[in-house]
C-alpha cells in the first residue's frame, strides 16, 4: 500500500512514513494509491476492536506487525465508556443516532486520536526518534489529541485554539492538562487562522525539519483511516450489505464525512452523504452550486464547525479532478489567492450524485435540540442536532436507514443545551471537577514568526531540562 499526495509533486510513501509526515511536502494531503475492498459478509458480528483491525489492516501495508497493531487497537478502545464504542440509538422509524462521544474527551475525535497517539509512540520507540506535534482545533480535536499524546514517549504536542471561540468545557479540557509534554496556545483569531498557521509551519521546510513536525489534525491520513471503521460498523448493524444506508454528518473541515466517502470507495453500500452546516456554510453552498467561496468565519452555537477553509475537501476534489495532482494544485493555489474555486458541470454532477447539504442557523439548531428533547427526552449537543435535522430534511426512499452522527456529548456545550431544554447536562464523573482545575496556556497573535519562536523556545527549554 502506497500513498499519493493530492498535489502530485511529492513522492509516494508507505503507511508509517505518511503517519509521521502528516502533510505532504508539496502542500497536499496523502491518500491511498488504490482503495482496498471490504468483504462485508465476513465482518458481520465482529466486536468493534476486531472490526477495526480488519478494516484498517490493508492500509498498513505490512509496516506494523499484526500482533502489535492488534494490541494498539485493543488498548485504544479499552477506555471508552460504552462497550460498543460507537453505539446506535434509534430516534424514529428510519433515523438512528450513532453516539461517537464515549471516549475520554467526549467527542468523536477520540475514536481516531486514541489510536493515533499510540501508533506514534510505537513507531517513535522503534526508530528512537522524537517529534513535535502541532495541531489546530476549533474545539474537540485539541482535547482529544492532548489526551491521546499526554506523557507519551517521544512526543511534544502544541495545540492552537482560537481565543474565546471554543466552549469553556472544550477549552478547559485542553488547558487543564499539565503534563510536561503538552502546551496550549490561544491564538488571537479564528480557527481558520490557527489552521493556516499549522499549514504554514509544515510548509516552512527549515522549521519543519528542525522541529521534526508531525500532525494530528485530519490532514493526517491515520485520522481518516480510523474513522472509516464506525461507518462500516453502523451499516453492518443496520443490515448492510442487504440494506441501504445514508449518513447525515455535521462537519466543517470535511474530514468526518470524507471517512464515510472512503468507506463507500471500499465497497460499503452508502446511498447518500448529507452534510450539515451552521451559518459558516461553505460546504453546503459548494454542494448546491459547485462553487467554493471562502467567506468570513462567524461565531455560532456549534463552534467546532465555525470554519470556512475545509481542508479535507481537497481529498474529495482529488477524485473530482480525475486524480490529476498538478491540475488540482493549480486549483488550490487559485482558491488560496482568490478565495474561489468552481467545478465544471461534469464535476458538479458527480458531487451532487452522492452529496447533499443542509444549513441551520443558531435558532434552527436550538429548535432541533428542543424538538428532540420533547420527542424522546434525549439531550443533544448543537453539532449533533445539526446532523439530526439535516438527516430529517433529506428526502430519501423509505427503505433507506439514515444514521446521524452524534459528534459530542451534550455536557461539552452545557449553555446551549440548557437554553434548548431547560436542563443543564452534567459532566461525567471523570470530569466533574473540570471547572476547578488549574489552567495553563499562552496567548499569541496570529503571527507565524511569533508562534514558531514560542515553539522553538519551549522545545529548547525541554532539552535543557
Amino acid at each position: 500500500m502506497r500513498y499519493l499526495s493530492t498535489r502530485g509533486a511529492s513522492p509516494a510513501l508507505a503507511f508509517d512514513e505518511v503517519l509521521l509526515a502528516g502533510l505532504a511536502g508539496d502542500g497536499g494531503l496523502y491518500l491511498p494509491e488504490t482503495w482496498p475492498r471490504l468483504d462485508l459478509k465476513s465482518l458481520i458480528g465482529l466486536d468493534y476492536p476486531n472490526l477495526a483491525q480488519r478494516v484498517m489492516a490493508p492500509f498498513l501495508g505490512g509496516r506494523i506487525a499484526e500482533a502489535d497493531f492488534a494490541h494498539i487497537v485493543n488498548e485504544a478502545y479499552a477506555g471508552f465508556g460504552h462497550k460498543a464504542v460507537a453505539p446506535l440509538r434509534q430516534i424514529d422509524a428510519r433515523l438512528w443516532l450513532m453516539e461517537l462521544f464515549h471516549g475520554p474527551t467526549l467527542a468523536f475525535k477520540d475514536v481516531a486520536l486514541q489510536l493515533l497517539g499510540r501508533l506514534y509512540e510505537h513507531l517513535l520507540r522503534q526508530r528512537k526518534q522524537r517529534v513535535t506535534i502541532v495541531g489546530a482545533t476549533s474545539g474537540d480535536t485539541g482535547s482529544a489529541a492532548i489526551e491521546a499524546c499526554r506523557d507519551r514517549a517521544g512526543i511534544d504536542i502544541f495545540i492552537l485554539h482560537p481565543e474565546g471561540r471554543t466552549s469553556e468545557v472544550q477549552r478547559r479540557q485542553m488547558t487543564t492538562v499539565l503534563s510536561a509534554n503538552v502546551r496550549n496556545i490561544a491564538i488571537q483569531g479564528s480557527f481558520d487562522d490557527c489552521q493556516d498557521l499549522v499549514k504554514a509551519m509544515f510548509a516552512h521546510a527549515p522549521f519543519r525539519d528542525e522541529m521534526r513536525l508531525a500532525a494530528v489534525n485530519s490532514i493526517n491520513w491515520c485520522r481518516i483511516m480510523a474513522q472509516i471503521v464506525y461507518y462500516v460498523a453502523a451499516a453492518l448493524a443496520l443490515g448492510a450489505p442487504d440494506r441501504r444506508v445514508a449518513f447525515a454528518v455535521p462537519t466543517g473541515n470535511f474530514g468526518n464525512v470524507y471517512a464515510g466517502y472512503a468507506a463507500r470507495a471500499m465497497g460499503l453500500p452508502v446511498e447518500r452523504f448529507i452534510v450539515g452546516s451552521n451559518r459558516n456554510d461553505i460546504l453546503t453552498r459548494f454542494i448546491a452550486s459547485g462553487r467554493m467561496e471562502i467567506g468570513q468565519v462567524r461565531p455560532t452555537l456549534s463552534p467546532s464547525m465555525d470554519i470556512q477553509v475545509s481542508s479535507n475537501a481537497e481529498r474529495l476534489l482529488f477524485d473530482l479532478y480525475g486524480r490529476d495532482g498538478p491540475r488540482l494544485a493549480g486549483a488550490m493555489k487559485a482558491l488560496r489567492e482568490t478565495g474561489k474555486l468552481a467545478l465544471d458541470p461534469a464535476q458538479h454532477r458527480e458531487l451532487r450524485a452522492l452529496f447533499s447539504g443542509h444549513k441551520l442557523d443558531d435558532n434552527e439548531t436550538l429548535a432541533a435540540m428542543t424538538g428532540l428533547w420533547r420527542e424522546t427526552g434525549e439531550q443533544i449537543d448543537p453539532h449533533s442536532a445539526i446532523g439530526v435535522a439535516a438527516g430529517r430534511a433529506e428526502k430519501l426512499a423509505p427503505d433507506v436507514a439514515v444514521v446521524a452522527l452524534a459528534t459530542a456529548h451534550p455536557a461539552k456545550f452545557p449553555d446551549a443545551v440548557e437554553q434548548a431544554t431547560g436542563q443543564r447536562p452534567a459532566l461525567p464523573a471523570a470530569l466533574a471537577d473540570l471547572y476547578q482545575r488549574k489552567e495553563r496556556f499562552v496567548r499569541l497573535p496570529n503571527d507565524l514568526a511569533a508562534v514558531e519562536a514560542h515553539i522553538r523556545g519551549e522545545i529548547a527549554k525541554g532539552k535543557a531540562a
